[in-house]
């Protein structure tokens, strides 16, 4: 039995026990995904093509680390015009194992639904405290004081008038005839 499962914007063709690498996933090491993205199942019956997921279908897979792929480099040049860039990058990967590709079963189900119970409960109970304290009068801010009056600045001492340098008389200038 085989799968073709979306995850990360790519697809990946898998079968119970493969490992694969895809982009980052959230989750420790020993956690379990489910991948809800089927968009093809193969069995010894035949082909189940999805238009475009299959529903009532899951692929449950194990993480087995968070990685991070080899350095590409990115090395950008315009000839002729000392133009060059170079830039690198890592892509964070999950490494998984598929542990069974079956229909999506009753517990799934029910830890999904269980959360979305119990979040309503939380936040009522967030905003009756977050209430209560706004019935409490708040404490008044004292006044703004009054900024006191500058000090008058001391009188500045009557500056020197500037001589200004003597024009030197122009040179005559004499015609020659």
């Amino acid at each position: 039995m085989f799968a073709v499962v979306k995850t990360g914007a790519k697809q990946y063709k898998v079968a119970a026990g493969d490992v694969i690498k895809v982009e980052k996933l959230d989750g420790d090491a020993g956690a379990t995904v489910t991948l809800d993205h089927i968009l093809m199942v193969g069995t010894d019956k035949g082909v189940e093509v999805g238009t475009p997921t299959i529903s009532g279908t899951v692929v449950t897979a194990e993480i087995i680390e968070q990685a991070r792929a080899a350095k590409i480099i990115i090395f950008k040049k315009k000839r002729r015009q000392n133009y060059r860039r170079k830039n690198g990058h890592r892509q964070e990967l999950t490494v998984l194992r598929i542990l069974e590709i079956g229909p999506k079963t009753v517990k799934a189900a029910a830890k999904k639904a269980a959360p979305k119970k119990a979040a309503p409960a939380k936040t009522e109970k967030a905003k009756a405290e977050k209430a209560a304290p706004k019935a409490e009068a708040a404490p008044k801010r004292p006044a703004a004081k009054k900024a006191a009056p500058k000090a008058e600045a001391a009188p500045k001492k009557a500056a020197a008038p500037k001589k200004t340098a003597a024009k030197k008389p122009a040179a005559k200038k004499t015609k020659e005839k």
